[in-house]
């Protein structure tokens, strides 16, 4: 598939009806947050079974948190890079209908984009596992991990961990948007992961045009991608507003 170009995708944000972006790590790592797959990514440090799943946290939380503060401290510290400002942008101009994102760092709502919807959760938030109210991050001594909620339940980012299930609004939310859509922008990520990966082909399966943004060619620019833009997010996405504008 020979790659495409800004004033290609310009043109067809010009002319479609919907257009949703799905988005994953990819698009984050200009702002410091490395990709968990990457070379540098915390799998290659972290075993994901050991440190992300839903079991391994209740049954060592300890273990676990040495991960999460990690985690924590470059969330903490990352800033919305173009490509953020971009799609909030485009969502200020309705050329955008919405977000759907894998990632947990609040980017996108802090570059300014309303209509995210949280596939994964957010890890800016806290929940008990107990009593399931949200923990206000203010109140939270992270130095004295594992933390415990007053009802002496576990507390945990609140995000999707391996072994649970995605937000059921989230899900329902990302499915409506992405067979509503007639366009989707898939930025950063490989759409590898269940059940995300089944959003582009609900997407195509709806009429959608699929647009891919990322460094190389993945799995889904074999399957369903109809342009591909190789490069970077924040350069592709900048050069297309200017365009639009």
């Amino acid at each position: 598939m020979p790659n495409s170009h800004p004033a290609e995708l310009a043109e067809l944000l010009r002319r479609c009806q919907v257009a949703a972006a799905l988005t994953g790590a990819g698009i984050s790592v200009e702002s410091g947050i490395p990709s968990f797959r990457g070379v540098h990514g915390l799998w290659t440090r972290y075993n994901p079974m050991e440190y992300a799943h839903i079991q391994a946290f209740l049954d060592n939380p300890a273990k676990v948190w040495g991960m999460l503060r990690e985690l924590d401290e470059l969330i903490r510290q990352a800033r919305p890079n173009p490509a953020h400002h971009a799609l909030a942008t485009l969502e200020k101009m309705s050329k955008l209908k919405g977000i759907i994102t894998q990632n947990v760092d609040n980017l996108h709502q802090a570059a300014g984009s309303k209509n995210v919807i949280e596939f994964h959760g957010n890890a800016r938030r806290f929940v008990c596992l107990r009593c399931r109210r949200q923990i206000d991050p203010a109140t939270l001594d992270f130095s004295q991990t594992p933390l415990y909620c007053s009802c002496g339940g576990l507390i945990k980012p609140d995000i999707v961990f391996f072994g649970e299930e995605i937000p059921p609004a989230a899900n329902r939310a990302a499915f409506d948007l992405a067979e509503a859509c007639d366009l989707m922008l898939v930025i950063g990520t490989s759409a590898a992961v269940m059940p995300a990966n089944f959003l582009p082909k609900a997407a195509k399966n709806h009429g959608a045009v699929i647009v891919e943004i990322n460094l190389e060619p993945t799995e889904l620019t074999r399957r369903f991608t109809d342009y591909f833009l190789e490069g970077s997010a924040s350069q592709i996405l900048s050069e297309t507003v200017a365009l639009l504008k």
